[in-house]
C-alpha cells in the first residue's frame, strides 16, 4: 500500500475547490462539515453553492480555472469533469506541495476522500472502498450498525481522574436481545459493571477480563449489599476515572431504586446518565399473552410492589376502579395476604390472576388462578415473578404465549 491513511484538521484552513457541479457540491458540503475555509473557482455554480456564497459561508470566483488559483491552500479539490483542467489543477498542486483530490481520476490524487463514521465517545472511523463507492457505502453502513449495537471493541483504554461517570442502565426482563442500542453501546464501553441478579446474565457474564464486575444482586431474604453500599460503590469507582455501568433488570426507575442512585451520584458530583429499559411490568405480561390494557376491558393499570405487603398494595389501588389491571412486582410470596386484602376491599374472589415466573427467559412459566385460590395459599410462586390481577388475564386463553426468548435469555 503506497498511501498512509490519516485524518487532518481543516477547521479554518483554506481549501480550494475547482468545479461546482454535482460532485464539487458534494465535496464542498463535506468540507463545510469539517469547518474548512472553502474557496470555489467555477464558471457555473449549483444552486447550493450559490446559496452558500450568498450567505457568506464560502467565497467564489465565477470563472474558469487559472494557474496559481490553488496557491496558499492546504488542500485542493478538482471536480470539473474536464480531464485537461483536472490534470492541470493536480499538477499545480503537486508543484506547490499541496494535497490534492482529483475527483475524476483517483490514481492521480495525493489525498483520498473517505466516508467518515462518528461513533460513540469520540470514536471516528473512515472507510475507503478501493475505488468502489458502492462498496464503501455498504462497509460504512455495516460498521455504523456494529458501533450502534456494541459489537465492536469501543471501550476506552486511557482514562483520567476527571473522566469518571455512571450510567444507570435498564437491561430489561432477562433476554439480552431486548437491550436497546444505547444500552449495548454503554455495555461495550464499560470499565466497571455493577450488576443485579435480575439483569440478563449473558449481558455481563462474558465481559472482558479487564472489566471489573461487581455483583450486588439482592435475593429474597438475603440482601448481601445494602443500597447505601451500592451507592458508595458507584461513586467510588467513578471517582477513579472509570465508566461505571449500573446494570439493572427491567427499567432503573420502575421499582429499581435508580432515582436513589442518581441522587447519590449528583450529590457526589459524579456525572450520571440513565438509559431506560423495558420494564417487566408490561413486557412480561405481554410475553404471556396478557395485554395490561384492552379495549372493552380496561384502560388503566397500576404497578405496585408486592414487597410492601397488603397495606402498600391497597394504598396503590385506593383511587382506582376495580376494573383496573393490577401488576405486582417483587415479593410475590406475599400473594395470599395481598389477595385476601383485595377481596376484603371489594374485588371478586373469581377475579383471574396470572403468575408469570422468569418472564422473557427460556424458563418462562405461567400459572392461571384466581384471587380466591391465591388467598388460600395453594399456588406456589418461584421468584422472579410478575403477578397480573384483572379481567385482562382471560385474554391469555385466546392469545397464548406471544414472545420467543433467545437461547441466552436467563437470569444469573
Amino acid at each position: 500500500m503506497s498511501k498512509l491513511p490519516f485524518m487532518i484538521e481543516l477547521a479554518g484552513k483554506r481549501v480550494v475547490v475547482v468545479g461546482a457541479g454535482a460532485v464539487g457540491t458534494r465535496r464542498i458540503r463535506q468540507l463545510l462539515d469539517a469547518n474548512a475555509a472553502v474557496h470555489v473557482v467555477a464558471p457555473d455554480c449549483s444552486a447550493d453553492v450559490a446559496k452558500w456564497a450568498d450567505a457568506g459561508v464560502i467565497t467564489v470566483d465565477e470563472r474558469a480555472y487559472r494557474e496559481g488559483d490553488v496557491a496558499g491552500a492546504w488542500l485542493a479539490v478538482t471536480a470539473t469533469g474536464v480531464s485537461d483542467v483536472d490534470q492541470a489543477v493536480t499538477e499545480s498542486a503537486e508543484r506547490e506541495r499541496i494535497w490534492c483530490i482529483n475527483s475524476a481520476l483517483h490514481s492521480q490524487s495525493t489525498a483520498t476522500p473517505m466516508l467518515p463514521i462518528e461513533g460513540p465517545d469520540g470514536v471516528q472511523i473512515a472507510v475507503h472502498g478501493g475505488g468502489d463507492p458502492g462498496r464503501a457505502i455498504a462497509l460504512r453502513n455495516a460498521i455504523e450498525l456494529a458501533l450502534k449495537v456494541g459489537d465492536l471493541p469501543i471501550r476506552a483504554t486511557r482514562t483520567t481522574s476527571s473522566s469518571g461517570r455512571v450510567t444507570l442502565l435498564g437491561a430489561g426482563p432477562g433476554d439480552p436481545s431486548l437491550l436497546t442500542v444505547r444500552a449495548a453501546q454503554a455495555l461495550a464501553m464499560a470499565d466497571v459493571l455493577v450488576v443485579d441478579r435480575l439483569a440478563p446474565a449473558a449481558s455481563w457474564e462474558h465481559a472482558p477480563a479487564d472489566v471489573l464486575t461487581i455483583d450486588v444482586g439482592k435475593q429474597p431474604g438475603k440482601h448481601a449489599v445494602s443500597q447505601t453500599e451500592i451507592n458508595d460503590i458507584l461513586v467510588a469507582e467513578a471517582n477513579k476515572g472509570q465508566h461505571v455501568v449500573r446494570l439493572k433488570g427491567g427499567d432503573p426507575f420502575v421499582l429499581g431504586r435508580g432515582g436513589e442512585e442518581a441522587q447519590a451520584c449528583i450529590e457526589a458530583g459524579v456525572p450520571v446518565e440513565v438509559i431506560p429499559g423495558i420494564t417487566s411490568a408490561i413486557a412480561v405480561p405481554g410475553a404471556a399473552g396478557i395485554p395490561v390494557t384492552h379495549r372493552g376491558v380496561t384502560s388503566t393499570f397500576i404497578v405496585a410492589s408486592a414487597h410492601e405487603g397488603p397495606e402498600g398494595v391497597l394504598a396503590a389501588v385506593s383511587d382506582a376502579p376495580h376494573t383496573s389491571t393490577l401488576i405486582l412486582l417483587m415479593g410475590a410470596g406475599k400473594l395470599p395476604s395481598i389477595s385476601a386484602a383485595l377481596i376484603a376491599s371489594g374485588r371478586s374472589p373469581e377475579t383471574p390472576v396470572a403468575i408469570i415466573e422468569s418472564g422473557l427467559t427460556v424458563n418462562q412459566h405461567t400459572t392461571i388462578t384466581s384471587l380466591g385460590e391465591a388467598e388460600a395459599g395453594t399456588v406456589r410462586v418461584k421468584p422472579p415473578a410478575v403477578v397480573v390481577i384483572g379481567e385482562v388475564v382471560r385474554l391469555r386463553a385466546e392469545l397464548g404465549d406471544l414472545a420467543i426468548a433467545s437461547p441466552e435469555a436467563r437470569h444469573a
